[in-house]
């Protein structure tokens, strides 16, 4: 099973039980062939899988466990690869527009590396109402098999944009009547504080270690930061992101 070339977001593997089962859901974009262990049963998730494929005509295909392992990208793939379209590009500027249900509730990653926070992050953000991601094109990872499966069909439903630099994307935003607000250690404003959650907000993590980069942290709108009332000195990005997608989301009801 190869993959087709990745251009843009990427995410043509896509691995785990959740996941596969969500790109079958979903039905955003074309499934191609999912394989599965052969020592897996086939019961709840994995009779899903089997039985939305059939109806969607998608191949299955049973191989070895030894064969799935060395066509999986990550370390546990539970039984289950599929092979996909990759994902579709949304706009920057289709992501910046007020819907039916409301103003846009952004999230942007500045310089995020690691897979795994990046899929936990995703799968945060589509549970907390985030309407819209905004990834560099540059610096920071796009959609690996890692980041689907820790996003477990996350990004199925949430719309994407690459942009070419994020201080620009942020100025464009602030443009349109989005608050940028820029996750950090050091900002003024509690985020429970946050008084413009309610309006088009676009809130702006940063990379693992290094936090927000110093062009980023100078074009946000407010700087807000997580109280913390422990002996360590900070949280996991992806924990970082939890609390405050989950504030903005708490003020939007």
């Amino acid at each position: 099973m190869t993959a087709p070339k990745e251009r843009g977001l990427g995410g043509t593997q896509v691995e785990g039980r959740q996941a596969v089962r969500e790109l079958l859901l979903a039905g955003t974009r074309r499934a191609y062939e999912v394989l599965l262990s052969s020592e897996v049963e086939r019961k709840d998730i994995v009779e899903d899988i089997v039985d939305l494929a059939g109806e969607l005509r998608v191949t299955v295909t049973e191989v070895s466990r030894n064969k799935l392992d060395a066509v999986s990208r990550t370390d546990a793939p539970q039984g289950v690869v599929a092979r996909a379209a990759e994902l579709p590009e949304s706009s920057l500027e289709s992501l910046m527009r007020s819907t039916s249900d409301g103003p846009p509730f952004l999230l942007a990653v500045d310089g995020v590396t690691d897979p795994g926070n990046l899929g936990a992050l995703l799968r945060i953000a589509e549970c907390a109402g985030v309407t819209g991601v905004v990834l560099p094109r540059h610096r920071a990872v796009h959609v690996t098999p890692t980041v689907t499966k820790a996003a477990a069909g996350a990004v199925e439903y949430l719309p994407m944009a690459l942009v070419a630099g994020l201080p620009t994307a942020i100025e464009a935003m602030k443009e349109a009547g989005v608050w940028v607000v820029g996750l950090d250690a050091g900002g003024p404003t509690p985020i429970h504080d946050l008084t413009v959650a309610d309006s088009p907000v676009c809130l702006v993590l940063g990379a693992e270690g290094k936090g927000l980069s110093k062009l980023v942290r100078q074009r946000c709108d407010v700087l807000a930061s997580i109280p913390l009332h422990g002996r360590l000195a900070s949280l996991n990005v992806a924990s970082a992101g939890a609390i405050a997608c989950y504030e903005v989301a708490r003020r939007r009801v």
